[in-house]
């Protein structure tokens, strides 16, 4: 029997299939808890460090682990970790940033966000999540962003992550207490395809090579941040 405003068996099964094909276009939103092993490590391992600099984020600020020796006479604290989104970091912040009360916040995250299917408008909310939380708990505590790099194995993505930079930078322009440094554009050839000489042989975290320099151009902003005096220019490679 057919009800009036009611489809037909085929009609419907259609329906079923469209809506589980737009369903799996949709980006996944995985649980934060997945790194509740790994944050509990984190937080056991420096509780007791005091550090002005915490370096917060996913994997290219996990595997830094030269940090120490990149910015000496800076106590700074590495707390990336696995392949987390910015959400991530949101949502740990109450135990990953704040029990240091850092001076400086140095964060990278939303190229894995970007990859997993989020939009550039997304990362730019979650960016505003993490600073109000920064704003709310630490107001004077200056906040430095890292743009999303240019990997090569996420060359499909380059249109998103230029989108999204430039959603940030000017998100940070217009606060006098962030700042955007730009490593997209000097981890790019002549030719604006990924420099693969910055990279290990995953074509996505970064070698000494491309830690060199990011230490160079995060380095003028981080000093201007912690002496509160304006950035000077810095260098493009």
């Amino acid at each position: 029997m057919h009800y009036p405003g009611f489809p037909h068996a085929p009609v419907l099964r259609l329906l079923v299939l469209l809506l589980a094909v737009v369903g799996a276009s949709l980006p996944v939103h995985a649980d934060p808890a997945r790194w509740e092993e790994e944050i509990a490590r984190l937080v056991a391992q420096d509780a007791e460090v005091q550090a002005n600099v915490v370096f917060v984020g996913s994997s290219s600020i996990r595997m830094w682990r030269t940090l120490a020796q990149d910015f000496p006479g800076v106590r700074v604290l590495n707390r990336g970790f696995g392949g987390s989104h910015l959400e991530d970091s949101v949502f740990y912040f109450d135990r990953l940033v704040l029990p240091h009360a850092p001076r400086v916040v140095v964060l990278y995250a939303g190229e894995n966000d970007l990859s997993a299917g989020m939009t550039p408008e997304r990362v730019l909310a979650d960016f505003r999540a993490f600073r109000t939380r920064l704003r709310e708990a630490l107001p004077a505590t200056r906040l430095i962003y890292l743009s999303c790099k240019p990997s090569p194995s996420r060359a499909r993505h380059l249109g998103a992550l230029r989108k999204a930079n430039a959603l940030l930078a000017a998100e940070c322009a217009a606060d006098p207490l962030a700042t955007f440094v730009d490593v997209f554009a000097p981890m790019l050839d002549a030719s604006g395809e990924p420099r693969a000489e910055l990279f290990l042989a995953d074509r996505l975290h970064m070698n000494a090579s491309g830690y060199a320099l990011w230490t160079r151009l995060l380095t003028p902003h981080l000093q201007a941040a912690l002496s509160d005096t304006p950035t000077p220019p810095v260098p493009t490679r």
